[in-house]
């Protein structure tokens, strides 16, 4: 009885208390507001450690124009990264958006994203 009263307790104490969100989830929250600008700047640094999901989104919003230029063979670029990350969603994407493309433009984001790896992020033309 008494151990059910401090689980009580502390779980009105904890749902009083904020939730502590990580840059995914701000990055997420951000974007699906609208907010691209600040969406892109919390996904940025995920990127630059790998993380797929990440790559994949920056792939997306360059596709779409979300806050940045829409761009095809920025695009590619990304979800390149992604897919060679094993993100299945940045693979379908990239099959997709390279439909839209000339050879030339798939060289070019091909070229793009070998010197965003190379240069461990630091050259991704973002």
């Amino acid at each position: 009885m008494k151990k059910r009263a401090i689980v009580a307790g502390a779980a009105q104490l904890l749902a009083g208390l904020p939730a502590f969100a990580g840059p995914w989830e701000d990055g997420m929250a951000a974007y699906n507001r609208g907010d691209y600008m600040p969406a892109i700047r919390l996904f940025r640094p995920l990127a630059e450690q790998g993380n797929a999901k990440a790559l994949s989104v920056l792939g997306v919003m360059f596709r779409r124009g979300e806050g940045v230029a829409k761009n095809p063979a920025r695009a590619h670029m990304w979800f390149s990264l992604a897919a060679a990350r094993g993100d299945a969603g940045a693979k379908a994407e990239l099959r997709e958006v390279s439909r839209t493309m000339t050879r030339e433009e798939i060289s070019q984001a091909e070229a793009m994203a070998q010197a965003c790896e190379t240069s461990n992020y630091r050259q991704c033309e973002y």
